[in-house]
């Protein structure tokens, strides 16, 4: 055999890295990546025996292209590590899954042709000796995490595992393609926190001058002021309870940015339940901090597939989406939990990056109730173990105290609360009782500006059937997003012209939608959901509360959706009981109650379950933990020229991740069985073989411009068909 032990070769045969010049490339970067929490040691270690196994005879044959057959070079190093044992079994994990995902623990009767870690435990793999001329197993000298801050050892020692996982498949990645690139990536990390709050204090210096505390704007200043003070305390869990209206997502910004600044910490990640919120506020934050520092990550955001011309200025946007690596990073709820469960090196290379931030909850009364205990646990984790601080930042702040410690307190970002949101109070509300769809479309007839928000898709069709004609608006997730946009901007405009405007919705409106509507009509949901609608009512205060009504009603024929029953239930019994769900008191109670009807359904899934006594089921954590569980199929809508454009791609060149990306903006959401009278009525078509679950619109007709998909003729078909 040749001197040298081969990693990679350049795409061109012209370059060399040999593994030694890889597995030290990669430790020192995995060293760097864990020291954000103390744990380079462990890192640096995980580096360099990630890959041993390419010492190995057969893999050298196949990398100098003598040979083409497959080799396993990923389980050498598990199978040392677990021979070392003590500490270094937990390496096992990391290094076994670097390439396939952290895997189950498996049992003692798994052979080496299991995917389970005692599987790969089991299994022959080719001699790799060879490390031994090169590679000393370096010392673990500090312990994963100090056992005294956590009360599930189990489940802190997991976290750490899936940790160190993070920071060795990043590493390993970048290490690769520093080499592959030959050092030519167009990475760029961005500015520094303290950078981006000198920039924001630019931004907001003339606000700070406003003292007027009887105006909404002085308001806002003294909560704003209030959050830029706060931002020196030492590192923490805060909640931010600002009145909707009262300005939280610059105060929350100058909060997290300060913080982050005093306490020599890595970026700011802000985590919201919805895409219309996030690409509101990063688009905020981008104009305030500059487009290269700010990372929209979500499904409906696409860099790969950007304008040609600008591609090249988007490549470090586009590369920093893998890992996280700016700034201020904005992402959805989806993303952020179910990447803190995932098991796959793709959705966990960001993992490390999430230590030593600061993290945001916007609308923090939307986190998972089905997963409400991990996800809080994991909170914990982040707190205890990884040097972060989190904000709890809503109008409605759930009742979580009784899930964290006892002995942890989370800080109230806002000064007098209770004040505030008296002075906030802006609506009346006033319950109705049981409505008939008609009697309700005869009260919104003669609106001249009201919202109205009922439960699901086919009501909201419904109630606009009864109701269409001129300055009358529909939308739901029926329609695509890039639809749901554009008519967003036609409604932001009647309103502002103070043009005639009744717009019917689902939820989706309710959080982070800058509307201000005269009245607004919602049907019976959760307290929280509610709220959220008044905050769309006499936004601006510009009305006396009496002259700008909320009005909560029930559907005589109404039956709650799936997943609505018990907010509901819970609501209906404080309404009855007289008490203001508004208030800050009646929030309380209504979180109370909704958790304790829940109980043991706050883990749906039993996912703490599946990490106990050392042994930890990875791959099955991350099959259960699914934010996003309805039987649904993605239904493309071509009626737009750039849709059209991208079905053909599809079609001809098959699914690719920049492809769906693109495709998301033209989507919609549709039941199984929808899709199945769809299909049977040749009204719809898969896209791919590759994407089980993609489909494609053929008829044009059953989407309209005012409703999007029409629901109610694909129940038509179906008894016709």
């Amino acid at each position: 055999m040749e001197k040298d032990y081969l990693a990679h070769v350049s795409r061109d045969g012209s370059r060399e890295q040999s593994v030694r010049e890889h597995l030290e490339g990669t430790a020192r970067l995995a060293e760097r990546f864990a020291q954000s929490f103390g744990k380079g040691d462990w890192g640096y270690c995980c580096g360099l025996l990630h890959d041993i196994g390419k010492y190995s005879f057969a893999f050298q044959e196949r990398i100098r292209g003598r040979n083409d057959r497959k080799v396993d070079h990923a389980t050498a190093g598990a199978q040392l590590c677990f021979q070392l044992g003590g500490l270094y079994e937990a390496l096992s994990y990391c290094i076994a899954g670097h390439h396939a995902g952290l895997p189950d623990y498996g049992s003692s009767e798994d052979t080496g042709n299991s995917p389970s870690l005692m599987g790969r435990l089991r299994k022959k793999v080719e001699p790799y000796e060879g490390y031994r001329e090169e590679i000393e197993v370096p010392a673990l000298v500090s312990e994963p995490f100090d056992r005294e801050t956590g009360p599930d050892f189990d489940f802190s020692f997991s976290s750490f595992i899936r940790m160190m996982y993070s920071c060795l498949v990043d590493a390993d990645f970048l290490d690769t393609e520093a080499f592959m690139e030959d050092g030519k990536t167009l990475r760029d990390p961005g500015e520094k926190p303290e950078q981006l709050f000198r920039k924001l204090e630019e931004h907001i210096r003339d606000w700070l001058k406003n003292g007027d505390r009887d105006m909404i704007n002085g308001r806002r200043t003294e909560i704003l002021r209030h959050c830029l003070a706060c931002g020196a305390m030492e590192r923490g869990l805060f909640r931010l309870t600002v009145p909707t209206g009262g300005g939280k997502t610059i105060a929350s910004l100058a909060f997290a940015l300060r913080h982050a600044a005093e306490n020599d910490m890595d970026r700011v990640i802000y985590v919201i339940p919805y895409t219309s919120i996030i690409e509101q506020n990063a688009g905020i934050f981008r104009k305030i901090l500059g487009e290269k520092n700010v990372l929209e990550n979500h499904c409906n955001v696409d860099y790969d597939g950007c304008d040609p011309k600008r591609a090249e200025e988007l490549r470090p946007i586009q590369l920093a989406a893998e890992n996280w690596d700016k700034p201020v990073v904005v992402t959805t709820n989806v993303q952020f939990f179910e990447s803190l469960f995932s098991n796959r090196s793709s959705r966990c290379r960001k993992l490390h990056n999430i230590a030593n931030s600061v993290i945001v909850f916007d609308e923090a009364q939307m986190l998972p109730n089905d997963y409400l205990r991990p996800c809080i646990a994991m909170m914990e984790e982040l707190l205890d173990h990884y040097r972060t601080s989190i904000v709890l930042c809503t109008a409605t702040q759930p009742a979580l105290s009784g899930f964290f410690k006892k002995e942890r307190k989370a800080t109230e970002l806002c000064p007098r609360t209770e004040e505030q949101f008296r002075f906030f109070e802006r609506v009346t509300f006033r319950n109705i009782g049981t409505v008939s769809e008609k009697e309700l479309a005869c009260r919104l007839e003669s609106m001249p500006c009201a919202l109205c928000i009922v439960n699901t898709r086919r009501r909201a069709q419904n109630l606009y059937q009864h109701l269409k004609g001129e300055g009358v608006f529909h939308l739901s997730t029926s329609m695509y997003p890039e639809h749901r946009r554009r008519v967003l901007e036609r409604i932001r405009k009647r309103l502002e012209d103070g043009e005639r405007c009744v717009l019917i919705s689902t939820s989706l409106v309710e959080a982070g939608v800058d509307l201000d509507f005269g009245a607004v009509y919602r049907e019976l949901a959760g307290a929280d959901s509610i709220i959220q609608a008044a905050g769309r009512c006499n936004r601006e205060g510009k009305r006396k509360k009496e002259e700008s009504p909320v009005t909560v009603f029930r559907f005589e024929d109404g039956k709650p959706a799936l997943g609505q029953r018990q907010p509901i239930d819970v609501t209906k019994a404080l309404l009855a009981s007289g008490a203001d769900i508004a208030s800050r008191e009646g929030i309380e109670k209504y979180f109370s109650g909704l958790y304790h009807i829940r109980g043991e359904s706050l883990d749906k899934m039993k996912i703490l379950a599946d990490f106990r006594n050392c042994r930890y089921d990875f791959a099955t954590a991350a099959r259960d933990f699914r934010l996003i569980e309805e039987k649904t199929v993605t239904l493309l809508i071509p009626v737009e020229d750039e849709a059209k454009e991208l079905l053909t791609q599809i079609q001809r060149c098959g699914c690719t991740k920049s492809g769906m990306r693109r495709a998301g903006r033209y989507c919609v959401s549709v039941d199984e069985r929808e899709i199945k009278t769809l299909y049977g009525a040749g009204m719809a078509v898969p896209v791919s073989g590759e994407a089980k679950d993609f489909w494609a619109l053929t008829e044009e007709s059953r989407y309209t411009e005012e409703m999007g998909m029409n629901l109610e003729a694909v129940n038509g078909m179906g008894i016709l068909w």
